[in-house]
């Protein structure tokens, strides 16, 4: 959630920064949301007012009372009656007006940073750097999904008879490259410095409201609505919610955590050629990297994250390149996005595997995560997450990229872990 104050000191900056994410009536929204802080301090400024009555009134009931004139003691009870009222009506509207003021600034998008480059759609994202070669596969090369029935590694027809598309069954080597992925990543964060953490699958709303998650406009998130509960989209909710309604110390600083998870998204309106296979799934693994951090250093943790999930590409052998991410295809919550996009040489398209984000004091805000300078001053961190890595795209590439014709052969850097060095 954007700062009210910021948003009241740097109106023109704010409404210039949304613009690029394309924020519908901006100059509108940001108006009415000043609006209603005025509204806001106008009735409690009232309400103190009518307090300092009712004290002074009760004050000067006590002389009254002792000099015997009840009188006017009765009459001085009666106004104080009237103010009793008149202070519960202003608590109530002061209460309605903070209700719409909170309403309009937890739908109001975080504010891009001014370098975002603008643009609508994912069109306009901006390649800044390439990395690998791109396999030269000969013209029957298979795509993953075929490769998956052939070796019998994964079995989309048996999850979607289980529970339905998108939740597919792996098997065999398949579940043992799984594991291994995922042991690889784990274990390359924990040698960058982050603390592993294994979250909770499900969070509740107040999780879900502090990452940026809910309100759940898009009906995204899996509710379990009996007890209140999200299936978590990615492991970023339950590790970044850790420090909901903290305050860290300085010292602290960088705060690392990475964590594997489970990761459940009904992807709505999702169809066509490009969810085929691992493309796009409701439940599939992914290892989180979860970074707080003091607000001046947050862009060189940023470089240092982007630069880790390089190196996982890089030891994998994938070919991959990095977009920042224009106004028109940042998320909600995110200051600054860059995603990296894996080359699928059987498809031959880019699939994205990772997005590394900036949030600033975005999700801080709506967490109340703040932290104690050495000065004592307490303000809000500055929070940033990335994936290091989503799975399925990841396996995608692996095995189209390295079909060859007696089998798919597997990285170096997860031959240890997997136990073989080919799928035939």
């Amino acid at each position: 959630m954007l700062q009210l104050q910021y948003i009241k000191d740097h109106t023109d900056e704010i409404i210039s920064r949304l613009k690029i994410k394309n924020v519908a009536d901006v100059e509108a929204r940001i108006a009415e949301i000043i609006s209603l802080d005025g509204q806001r301090r106008t009735l409690q400024k009232e309400a103190d007012d009518v307090k300092a009555e009712q004290n002074r009134i009760a004050k000067e009931i006590g002389q009254l009372m002792k000099q015997g004139l009840r009188a006017e003691a009765e009459a001085a009870k009666s106004r104080t009656a009237d103010l009793k009222v008149r202070e519960r009506e202003l608590t109530e509207q002061q209460q309605s007006v903070e209700a719409d003021l909170n309403a309009k600034l937890i739908s109001l998008p975080n504010a891009p940073h001014p370098s975002v480059p603008c643009g609508k759609s994912e069109a306009d994202n901006v390649v800044v750097a390439e990395f690998g070669r791109k396999p030269d596969l000969p013209a029957d090369a298979l795509p993953h999904w075929e490769l998956c029935a052939k070796y019998d590694i994964v079995d989309f027809e048996l999850g979607n008879k289980i529970t339905g598309a998108g939740f597919p069954v792996y098997k065999g080597k398949g579940a043992r490259l799984q594991r291994a992925l995922i042991n690889f990543f784990l274990d390359e964060a924990s040698k960058a410095g982050y603390t592993e953490v294994q979250p909770p699958l499900m969070v509740n709303e107040a999780s879900g409201l502090g990452t940026g998650q809910l309100p759940d406009k898009e009906g995204q998130m899996y509710a379990i609505p009996l007890d209140g509960f999200y299936m978590i989209p990615t492991a970023e909710v339950p590790i970044t919610n850790i420090y909901r309604n903290a305050i860290v110390r300085e010292q602290q600083f960088p705060i690392r955590h990475a964590g594997y998870s489970e990761c459940f998204r009904r992807e709505a309106g999702s169809y066509g050629k490009d969810v085929r296979g691992l493309n796009r799934l409701h439940e599939f693994s992914k290892v989180e990297i979860v970074v707080i951090e003091h607000p001046d250093r947050s862009y060189e943790r940023l470089e240092e994250m982007k630069h880790h999930v390089g190196g996982l590409l890089d030891k994998l052998g994938l070919p991959y390149h990095i977009l920042k991410l224009c106004g028109g295809d940042i998320s909600f919550t995110s200051a600054m996005t860059f995603d990296f996009e894996v080359w699928s040489a059987a498809q031959k398209r880019w699939l994205e595997v990772s997005s590394v984000s900036n949030f600033e004091t975005f999700q801080a805000n709506r967490m109340k995560l703040r932290f104690k300078s050495d000065d004592g001053k307490t303000q809000l961190c500055h929070t940033l997450n990335g994936s290091a890595l989503a799975l399925p795209r990841v396996v995608a590439a692996l095995l189209e990229n390295n079909q060859t014709p007696d089998g798919i052969v597997m990285p170096e850097c997860l031959r240890p872990y997997l136990g073989f060095d080919m799928i035939n």
